[in-house]
């Protein structure tokens, strides 16, 4: 393309001087009125398609060359006359990677509507408690205020807020680590059956531990996470996306094992997609996570028992068998099927043991999800 020519119309006329021709001349020939003509040499009317491929027909010159210097030509004029707005790449990360529509549809953004862009502005720098929207730590540049890990996505950060706005409204007993000595013990005497599982909230807000549980946002896979508010206020917040007994007690007790090693109160790890080798004591598994994934898995069935358990029976493991196991160590089937599963890597199996638990712990809990919304004061 001849670089000299900076507008279609320039390179009209550079035509026309060419070949001796005058613009009412063209004009005849293309079909136009002299008017038109002159507004798409000046610049005030643009050319399109058709009269590109018009302009080929008589010139002989490419029709994608008149349309690109139109499109560099109608650039260059927006660029004079746009206001440039900095906000808008910052919107584009936080639209992006934050649910928006679904953290409106859960309450979580007060007074936002999906088709008001300022009022979803000042609703997530309330839900975040910041002053400005570039402060907002899913921001690449923000200040990280909740010492999140940098994996951690913007999904799973807007999760981490709302079970910390939850937790921070509520009033539990005062912590110490002998109280959460005690909760182990009568945690444990509660994984007989489902409907103990009612309990754990009480339990956990007499040992001074906030429990919250907050419905995961699509894709975040999240399954529970421990941080404090204080170097006294633990706060243990749940998911059960895994709407089963095994699950809710691993999570919980591997979520507990965090509090009391203190975990979280430095860098605060989410625990997203817990299960498989994440929930193992592999050599790709962080220090603190195979700590808690021990304790997890010793509290659901204790790992002397499980491993006699299936040296004796596999490969073959009979429902009678599994029932016999959890009656002699006073826990739930589901349990026993859990590590199962866990262990030989067939979550198709023995899945009728793993019953469902949100519906009974719900209701003594603080839950947010659902389409209940936890009251949060302003």
């Amino acid at each position: 393309m001849e670089t000299e020519y900076k507008t279609p119309g320039q390179l009209i006329e550079a035509q026309l001087e060419q070949r001796g021709w005058s613009q009412r001349f063209l004009s005849t020939v293309l079909g136009m009125s002299e008017s038109t003509l002159n507004k798409l040499i000046t610049g005030k009317q643009a050319v399109t398609a058709e009269i590109a491929i018009a302009l080929e027909e008589v010139f002989e010159v490419p029709a994608d060359q008149f349309l690109a210097l139109q499109k560099d030509f109608d650039l260059a004029r927006a660029r004079l006359v746009t206001r440039p707005d900095p906000a808008r790449a910052m919107r584009a990360q936080l639209f992006g990677g934050l649910p928006v529509p679904e953290m409106i549809k859960r309450g979580w953004l007060d007074g936002a509507d999906v088709r008001n862009v300022l009022s979803i502005e000042i609703a997530l720098t309330k839900f975040f408690g910041v002053g400005s929207l570039n402060e907002i730590e899913v921001l690449p540049h923000a200040a990280k205020k909740t010492d999140v890990v940098s994996e951690t996505t913007a999904a799973q950060l807007a999760w981490l807020y709302r079970v910390r706005q939850i937790a921070a409204e509520m009033i539990v007993a005062p912590f110490s680590p002998f109280g959460v000595r005690r909760a182990l013990g009568q945690l444990k005497q509660l994984i007989l059956s489902v409907e103990e599982t009612r309990k754990v909230p009480r339990v956990l807000a007499e040992a001074g531990i906030r429990f919250v549980i907050v419905e995961s946002l699509p894709g975040a896979k999240i399954d529970g996470v421990c941080f404090w508010l204080d170097d006294a206020s633990p706060v243990i917040g749940m998911s059960l996306r895994h709407d089963r007994i095994d699950n809710f007690w691993f999570v919980l007790r591997h979520e507990l094992e965090h509090v009391i090693q203190g975990h979280g109160k430095g860098q605060i790890s989410i625990d997203a997609g817990l299960e498989g080798e994440k929930a193992g004591l592999g050599e790709g598994v962080p220090e603190e996570e195979r700590v808690a994934n021990a304790a997890a898995a010793e509290f659901c069935v204790p790992k002397k028992s499980m491993d006699a358990f299936v040296a004796r029976k596999a490969p073959v493991f009979a429902e009678r068998d599994i029932r016999s196991l959890a009656s002699a160590l006073q826990i739930h089937p589901g349990l026993v099927a859990g590590q199962l599963q866990h262990r030989t890597g067939r979550y198709d199996r023995f899945r009728d043991h793993l019953v469902k638990v949100r519906a009974v712990v719900a209701p003594g809990a603080a839950v947010d999800g659902w389409g209940d919304v936890a009251p949060v004061g302003p």
